[in-house]
């Protein structure tokens, strides 16, 4: 399976690994290998980790953790306590080491050092006044993302995923009705 990395954030394309949340909610983490490969495919994280159940179980906690705080700051409602504590508790764990290269940044480090990672990195997102955090605009998607586009105009978590399905459903709508 391919993951989408479309929402600016690693935290936040973490907590848009559970597709659909509102309606028929699909988790593309199923197993330890499955985080193992979106941690591989995650340009800002290490290469390999290896993920027991345990380490496992802890990475769905921080993605549901960081899933409602990012809902919480779309709709401007207080943060909820439990989800802080799992986000505060992870981002105080080790951190993965960074080296610099010719060949640009290396980053290294187990399993607890990338949720650590992930979790400041959340922390940086949800704590950042100027950050326009939005849902997805296409019906039935649940992904947040970071809308850094001018004038905060992004509708869409992304282009191949949902803004072509919403315009071809437009398109489609359009030609019905002229005929």
């Amino acid at each position: 399976m391919d993951f989408a990395f479309v929402s600016g954030d690693p935290a936040l394309d973490l907590a848009g690994t559970v597709r659909s949340r509102r309606e028929e909610p699909f988790d593309v983490l199923a197993a330890p290998a499955d985080l193992e490969r979106w941690v591989a495919q995650c340009d800002a994280l290490p290469d390999r980790v290896t993920a027991d159940v345990a380490t496992f179980e802890s990475a769905l906690a921080l993605r549901e953790a960081i899933y409602r705080l990012a809902l919480d700051r779309v709709l401007k409602r207080p943060f909820d306590p439990g989800s802080l504590a799992i986000l505060n508790d992870t981002a105080a764990g080790p951190v993965p080491t960074l080296e610099l290269h010719d060949a640009g940044l290396r980053i290294s480090g187990d399993l607890p050092a990338v949720l650590s990672h992930i979790a400041r990195s959340a922390i940086a997102v949800l704590a950042d006044p100027d950050a326009c955090l939005k849902e997805c605009g296409r019906g039935g998607c649940t992904r947040i993302y970071l809308d850094r586009s001018r004038g905060a105009r992004r509708t869409w978590c992304g282009m191949d995923e949902c803004g072509n399905r919403v315009k071809a459903a437009a398109y489609r709508a359009r030609k019905r009705a002229a005929t």
